[in-house]
């Protein structure tokens, strides 16, 4: 992992032009249901998208603390803009890492990443509640490289990813089945995207699935392949999960962020016939606003100590631990902020014009990211017992 003196400070890739802007657009996104086009423009011709690829390679060089930082800006003003962003920064993040550490098995991915690139995640399936560790998605051994079947959801960035990562199940051999993680290219042939996103939240990303019809990855497009299970994870699966879920703790503590400070000012002016003086003075919402700021007060510091953590190459940590727990404080808190927001405004907030109700709908999301809660409270209660989390036994 990268260490404090691997990555010199970086100014800030965002000025408060471009986040004036780009939380302008936001509600016609989600109303419109369609793609952030605008401003993935305006942040790819600014140098966002190249703020974790290292400087050798063309990029930034921002350290996960830092990155995290800037994803955590973006989401205060466009959540959905910041988390499908998020899944090109995490593959930036993690091979940037990797090649910190001396293993240059992944600069490819940096060098074209470099060049203009854009990648986005594939490793979300129906029937498969341990994501990138195991795989409902076949990968087939064939000249040359493998072949991919099986269905891939919530893919964030499907109107303009360039590279796909991916991964699936190998199980030539039954009692050691090997996990592939491979990434498509766009001009491949033998898989097609199917148009099914119209969520409740996030509608932005435009998450569309991929039905991967033994779509051809050359090897020198596979990144990784090893054992099923935590037992395989090295840096580079250990990254995914430290770069994807910091980032998804970040982009809804933004949003949290955001609630507070919209229901903050609204309380200041809201009045009552039944009072003399503004809502702000109302001992309950005097209560609901300090239940706000406790829930903040309780997120940033973890996630904060884990990006810097990592970035520091502190050791002696399980990161795997930290880095569900920090995702689940998070996500969880943030949706009950949020949730106090709405009561706290009232009744208008639950208009579509209010920019607590699109809040509100895209919190509500953050609870369905990996790790969510079972897995997080799975994992979590295995690390502290001992137990093996790869034990084909899962319970009992």
């Amino acid at each position: 992992m990268a260490t404090v003196n691997d990555v010199k400070p970086k100014s800030a890739v965002l000025t408060e032009e471009i986040l004036r802007r780009c939380h302008e657009r936001a509600a016609g996104y989600d109303r419109d249901n369609r793609f952030f086009d605008e401003d993935f423009q305006e942040l790819k011709d600014a140098g966002y998208l190249l703020m974790a690829v290292p400087e050798k390679f063309g990029g930034l060089g921002m350290n996960l603390a830092q990155a995290m930082r800037e994803t955590r800006r973006l989401a205060y003003h466009a959540p959905a803009t910041a988390l499908a962003l998020n899944m090109h920064i995490y593959w930036t993040g993690l091979c940037a890492d990797v090649w910190r550490s001396g293993d240059s098995s992944v600069d490819w991915l940096l060098e074209e990443a470099g060049k203009g690139e854009v990648f986005a995640a594939g490793h979300a399936e129906s029937g498969n509640d341990i994501p990138v560790l195991l795989s409902t998605t076949k990968a087939e051994r064939v000249d040359g490289g493998y072949r991919f079947t099986g269905r891939k959801s919530f893919g964030s960035l499907t109107p303009v990813w360039t590279r796909l990562g991916m991964h699936g199940m190998d199980t030539r051999d039954p009692e050691n089945p090997k996990v592939v993680h491979a990434f498509l290219q766009r001009d491949s042939e033998g898989y097609e995207i199917v148009d099914v996103w119209d969520s409740l939240g996030m509608r932005a990303t435009q998450s569309q699935d991929t039905v991967l019809n033994g779509a051809f990855v050359p090897d020198s497009y596979i990144a990784r392949v090893i054992p099923a299970g935590l037992g395989g994870a090295d840096l580079f699966i250990l990254g995914v999960f430290m770069w994807a879920l910091t980032g998804f703790a970040n982009v809804y503590y933004g949003i949290a962020k955001r609630a507070f400070d919209i229901v903050v000012e609204s309380v200041k002016e809201k009045s009552s016939i039944a009072l003399s003086r503004p809502m702000a003075h109302h001992p309950e919402v005097q209560h609901g606003v300090s239940e706000m700021r406790l829930i903040l007060d309780s997120i940033e510091p973890q996630i904060e100590t884990l990006a810097n953590n990592w970035s520091n190459g502190v050791e002696g940590r399980n990161y795997a631990s930290d880095v569900v727990s920090s995702k689940y404080t998070a996500t969880e808190g943030a949706f009950r902020a949020v949730d106090i927001a709405v009561d706290l405004a009232g009744g208008f907030a639950i208009n579509k014009r209010s920019e607590l109700e699109r809040l509100f709908r895209d919190a509500r999301l953050g609870r369905i990211h990996p790790a969510n809660s079972a897995l997080t409270h799975e994992l979590l209660a295995k690390f502290a017992l001992g137990l093996d989390p790869d034990d084909p036994q899962r319970w009992g």
